[in-house]
């Protein structure tokens, strides 16, 4: 069973608290920081979670195919996994890929359903195959 959680859009408005007479220290900068760096990466990871599973739909493959295929994709364009991602969205979207997404996008799935042609032949068919010839 799968549950989704909503929060609401204020849940990221955390701010810390200190008295006036003590500026902010060390450990309220830091925490600020460690904040800032949390909100990007779950960005990053809900924009990938969401490219995954629109090439989970077009690809029909699992979850890990899926983001081997992105991460193929942001290894041959040399760009970051979730900026790939963000492209595939748009794309989505209406907003055309890249030349180089393109290319990359096309190779991979060459790839995939390579892997995938591979995993379903059997070595009994392979054998059955060769005594017909």
């Amino acid at each position: 069973m799968h549950r989704t959680t909503m929060l609401p859009g204020d849940w990221w408005d955390l701010t810390a608290e200190n008295s006036v007479e003590d500026p902010p220290g060390q450990d309220v900068v830091a925490l600020r920081a460690e904040i800032d760096q949390l909100r990007r990466a779950l960005a990053g990871r809900m924009v990938i979670d969401q490219a995954c599973g629109m090439v989970m739909v077009l690809a029909p493959c699992s979850r890990g195919p899926a983001r081997n295929l992105l991460v193929d994709i942001s290894r041959q364009c040399n760009t970051k996994l979730p900026e790939v991602a963000a492209a595939v969205v748009a794309a989505w979207e209406g907003e055309p890929l890249s030349r180089l997404m393109q290319r990359a996008l096309r190779h991979a799935l060459r790839r995939l359903y390579a892997e995938d042609r591979a995993c379903d032949s059997s070595p009994a068919d392979e054998t059955s195959g060769r005594g017909r010839s």
